[in-house]
């Protein structure tokens, strides 16, 4: 039981990790949940104060993905239509690796801003600017927050190696 919950655990490190590009999956509370696993195990003690904390930083996080990608379409003067569309381009990117996602969320946005205006381009250009920058930046809070977790995984198993092996 102890090694299914160790690697369950880590592959809730990893859907995590991915979790933080894709925007059907919530990275840090997976993330989280792998933690959860990990102190599970009998090998750990279970520090309620740290799960406390790297709970509320990923329920943080995941309330934060919504706000900044939605402030960053509005500071730009962008609309829903926008947000909508880098989600949506974002996906079908992902069917274009290396670099899909990245250029699937930017054209993605400018074509839902068109959609909404299709008189004003400039404006479209430059809110699908905006709904990007906040893409990019709410991508970068949750791989951070992600990778943090999976230090803490790491660091954690690599201390009480001996008790599962």
């Amino acid at each position: 039981m102890e090694y299914f919950l160790l690697i369950t655990g880590f592959c809730f490190m990893i859907i995590g990790i991915l979790g933080s590009f894709l925007p059907v999956l919530p990275g840090p509370p997976i993330s989280w949940v792998g933690l959860l696993l990990l102190y599970l195990t009998k090998g750990i003690e279970i520090n309620y104060w740290v799960l406390g904390i790297t709970l509320f930083i990923a329920l943080f996080v995941a309330v934060l993905d919504y706000i900044i990608p939605a402030k960053g379409t509005k500071r730009f003067g962008g609309s829903t239509y926008g947000i909508w569309g880098t989600n949506i381009g974002l996906i079908i990117g992902l069917f274009f690796p290396p670099i899909g996602f990245i250029i699937g969320a930017f054209v993605g946005a400018l074509i839902g801003e068109l959609i909404y205006d299709k008189k004003d381009q400039n404006r479209a250009l430059k809110a699908a600017t905006g709904s990007f920058l906040g893409f990019l930046a709410g991508t970068f809070i949750k791989l951070v927050v992600c990778f943090a977790y999976l230090g803490l995984f790491i660091s954690l198993v690599w201390e009480n190696w001996n008790v599962w092996f």
